[in-house]
This record gives structure tokens, C-alpha cells and sequence, in this order.
């Protein structure tokens, strides 16, 4: 509320407010496709990370839906793994004999997430995957809110040392979320954890979790070797 007793909604709000009245007005009919990320955040004067958590919202009040019948799924040496098991996890249950070391816990902010899910600081959690007889596979940094039990993550370090078993003690369960693809060149650092030439290729993937209601439950981002993982893409019937 400001001083004259009035609430005062915040951009994300006034989102939420105008697209809800839209479709209960019919102005959006049944099947209807919203305007894209872009075009919403040029109407509407925000950014696209506001755009995105209206949407959640949105579709948290069941008045949209993303569209059915697609997924996708990581492959490693071509057996599908489970990542809401966490990678640890799902590497060791497809048999492979993949190390996972624990490089550093500590806090630090990001200001793209600070804006989207209003969370001023985060704890970093960095990981390496290593094929005991090939090396390195993969690198990892996963940011999640520091706020609760997770604020004294550096400190406590990771239960039975594996985040989603830690994430889930705090209360934090993935419902939904998103995921980028591309390809990125190893810097002199992230050559050096993964033991490869400075300048080679590995996937680079961004992975977004969000709770029931929209909140961050994790913020993911891979370095993965290409030789040995693959995503998958699904959709319509099968």
C-alpha cells in the first residue's frame, strides 16, 4: 500500500490483471494463442522475465495451458536419463560409473533472476560429472534462492550431497519450467575443470525450474560433452 491507503500493483500484477480480464471478457477465446514473449514486453513496457512470470501465473489460475503432447528429455551415451532425479542420481541408476564432485557453495546474486522472481541473492552450487576412465563430462552451475534453509547451504553444504534431495527438505518441487540449447566454446577456465583445448564446443544448456506457482526452484546451467549427451524432443501421439 502507498501512504494513502491505496495498494499499489507492481508491473507483473498489472500483466496478470489486464490478460485475465481479456480472456474472462472473451476479447481471448478458447484456443486463442497469446502474443509472444516479445510483442507482450513492447505493449506493455516490461521485460520479458516479467512476461514470463505473468504467464506462470496465468497458467497457475488454469487460464491458459501450454501446448500437450510435447517433451524432452536428455540422452547420455544414448540412454535416456530422468532429470528431475538430478543428474547424480539418474547417471548412476543408467549404470554408468560417473563421479560427482563437489567444486564450491557460495552466495552470489544474478540480476536477470533478481528481476524475474524478485529474489535478491542466491547460492551457487557448482558440480563436475567425471567418467572415471574417460574424464570430465559435464559442468554445472546451479543457482538457487537463498532464502530459508537454503541461505545456509555454504554453510550446512548439500543433504546426503545431492541438491534435489536438499531442494526438496526446503519444500522446493519442480511443476514446470523451461529449457534452452545451444553450443558454447570453453573459456581458459571451464577448459582447465573439464580438461579439453580452450575454444572447444560443448553443449550449453539453461534450464529454468519453477514451483506450482511459479516461484524459482532452481536455475541450471550445463556444460555438457557433446560426444556423449544428446536432448530429445517429443510431440503429438505416440
Amino acid at each position: 500500500m502507498d501512504r494513502t491507503g491505496q495498494v499499489r500493483f507492481g508491473k507483473r500484477d498489472r500483466l496478470v490483471a489486464d490478460l485475465e480480464r481479456q480472456i474472462h471478457s472473451g476479447r481471448l477465446a478458447r484456443g486463442d494463442q497469446l502474443p509472444g514473449e516479445h510483442e507482450l514486453a513492447e505493449r506493455y513496457r516490461v521485460s520479458r522475465g516479467t512476461v514470463r512470470s505473468a504467464l506462470s501465473e496465468l497458467q497457475r489460475r488454469d487460464l491458459i495451458a501450454t501446448q500437450s503432447g510435447v517433451g524432452s528429455f536428455v540422452t547420455f551415451d544414448g540412454v535416456q536419463l530422468d532429470q528431475s532425479l538430478g543428474w547424480a542420481t539418474a547417471l548412476a541408476g543408467s549404470g554408468f560409473d560417473i563421479a560427482t564432485e563437489l567444486l564450491g557453495i557460495e552466495r552470489t546474486t544474478a540480476a536477470a533472476l533478481t528481476e524475474r522472481f524478485e529474489i535478491p541473492e542466491f547460492v551457487a552450487v557448482r558440480r563436475l560429472r567425471r567418467d572415471r576412465e574417460a574424464g570430465p563430462v559435464s559442468y554445472e552451475v546451479a543457482l538457487v534462492p537463498a532464502t530459508g534453509e537454503l541461505a545456509e547451504l555454504p554453510e550446512r553444504g548439500l543433504l546426503r550431497n545431492s541438491l534435489t534431495a536438499t531442494l526438496a527438505s526446503a519444500g522446493l518441487h519442480a511443476a514446470g519450467g523451461e529449457q534452452w540449447i545451444g553450443t558454447q566454446a570453453l573459456t581458459e577456465d571451464t577448459a582447465a575443470l573439464l580438461e579439453r583445448p580452450v575454444g572447444e564446443l560443448f553443449l550449453h544448456a539453461t534450464r529454468t525450474s519453477t514451483d506450482p506457482s511459479g516461484g524459482l526452484v532452481e536455475h541450471v546451467v550445463s556444460l555438457l560433452d557433446p560426444a556423449r549427451f544428446r536432448f530429445h524432443l517429443t510431440f503429438g501421439a505416440r
